[in-house]
Formats: structure tokens, sequence, C-alpha cells
């Protein structure tokens, strides 16, 4: 239900990228693109009810058992629903499972008369070069996204078609987790997707100036960085059977007033 076209209870769904990774740490609090949208929806309305149930690590099918429930305990009038990354990146997926999971989350909120919005996933091997063998899988499963999202109404911010995500600039240090302008333009395209008051396309144009490339030894420096830093642990991880998420819970689990945007 809204009042006046003002969402009054938004409900956050999925993984590491919703639940703010990237942006803020574990120490200060993580912030993120979907707090950032909430943070919007407080100027036209600022008794905006907030709640963040996405944990890093979760692929598709758990954030569909572990959260679409509780989410629709909360009643939204809107939910964002981004998972399926963590699945793309394991030594075997079906494209076609990822999607259903997610088709089944956007019909049960759309079912409930929640507005829906989702996200098309960036081609990662324009960050990181060693994803190419994943770059079929996430054309597919932005396919999938967009065929699902059309026969039920959802809303879809469409991250992968745009230069904007190329940049370094918006990605982590890891290169999986956007930086915080990286969550700042999620939010800003899922506005624009949502037609908020105030929303518009800039999110799609690259940057005013761009950052001066390295040098081929200076591309190879901070590919070894990167392999030793980040690559190594997550290989680990994987190899183990652990999870970035294991032992986590949702930070913002129940409805909560926010505040209105931060600079």
């Amino acid at each position: 239900m809204t009042v006046n076209g003002r969402y009054l209870r938004y409900v956050a769904l999925g993984d590491s990228q919703t639940e703010g990774v990237g942006d803020g740490d574990d120490l200060v609090g993580l912030r993120g693109w979907a707090d950032r949208l909430a943070e919007r929806l407080t100027i036209d309305n600022p008794d905006l009810q907030y709640a963040n149930l996405a944990v890093r690590g979760r692929r598709a099918s758990e954030v569909r058992s572990e959260q679409l429930g509780p989410a629709l305990a909360l009643r939204p009038d809107l939910a964002t629903v981004v998972a399926g990354v963590n699945d793309l990146l394991r030594l075997r997926v079906k494209t076609s499972t990822v999607a259903d999971d997610l088709e089944a989350m956007f019909a049960a909120l759309t079912g409930s008369g929640a507005r829906v919005a989702t996200v098309t996933f960036p081609d990662l091997t324009r960050v990181i070069p060693l994803a190419r063998p994943v770059r079929s899988r996430i054309l597919d499963i932005n396919d999938r996204i967009r065929a699902a999202a059309a026969r039920h109404g959802v809303a879809v911010a469409e991250i992968a078609l745009h230069p904007s995500v190329a940049d370094r600039r918006f990605w982590s240090e890891d290169r999986l987790h956007c930086s915080p302008l990286g969550h700042q333009l999620i939010a800003d395209a899922v506005a624009h997707a949502l037609q908020l008051p105030g929303s518009n396309n800039s999110w799609t144009e690259p940057a005013a100036s761009s950052p001066i490339p390295p040098s081929r030894q200076g591309r190879a420096t901070a590919e070894l960085r990167w392999a030793t830093s980040f690559l190594g642990p997550w290989l680990g991880r994987r190899l183990r059977g652990q999870s970035s998420g294991d032992q986590r819970t949702a930070k913002h689990p129940q409805l909560h007033r926010i505040e209105g945007p931060q600079s």
C-alpha cells in the first residue's frame, strides 16, 4: 500500500551488494545502495520504514528460502531483489535454476501487492579479466531476469548496459563489490527504474574525467596484488566449503525509520 504515491515500507532482499559491502565496513557500519535508496525515499516520506534482510555470500536459493518469508511478513509496498552473482561464480551452475528462484520471489512479492525492482549484472570481465569463463552466464542470467521481470511487472535497473560500471572507481579493491560511488550509482539506477521524483538517467553517463591508465607493469603489479589479497582467500573459502556470510545475520531484519540522505 502507498499513500499519495509514497512508499511506506521498503524491504531489501539479497546478498553482499544489498547488504552494502564496499560502502563502509563492519566497524563503522555498512551503508550500501539499498540504504542510499531508502534515504532517498525519505525525501517524499519522512515516515518511511525500511528493513534490509540481505546477507553476504547468499545464493539465490538461500535468499529465497531465508529472506522471502520474513519479507512478506513485513508487508512491504516496495521491495528490491538482487541475487545470483554468488551462484554465477560457482564451478557449476544452472542459470535457469537461479532465474527460477528469482522469478519465484518476483511472483510472491508482486502478488502480495508490493512494487518490486531488480537489476541486471555488469560484465565482470571489464574489471576482472580472469572472470571470462562466467561472461556467458552473466549475459544469460540478465536475459532471464529481463524476461521474468516483464512477466511480473518488475522494474529493472539496467546496470549491465551502461559504461559507468567499467570505471574502476565504482568498484572496491576486491572488484566484486561496489565502492561508495558504485553503490550510489546503483541507488540512482533503481530510483530511475522506479521513476521516483527527481530521478533521471544521469547515472548512465560516464564520469566527467577518467583516471590515467596504469602502465603495463603497473597493471601486472595491480593484478598480482589483487590475486594475493582477494582471489586467493576467496578460492580458499570455496575449497573449504566456507562462505563470507557464515554465522552472519541481516543487519536490519525489522522495519525501522531512518534519516534522510547523507553527504
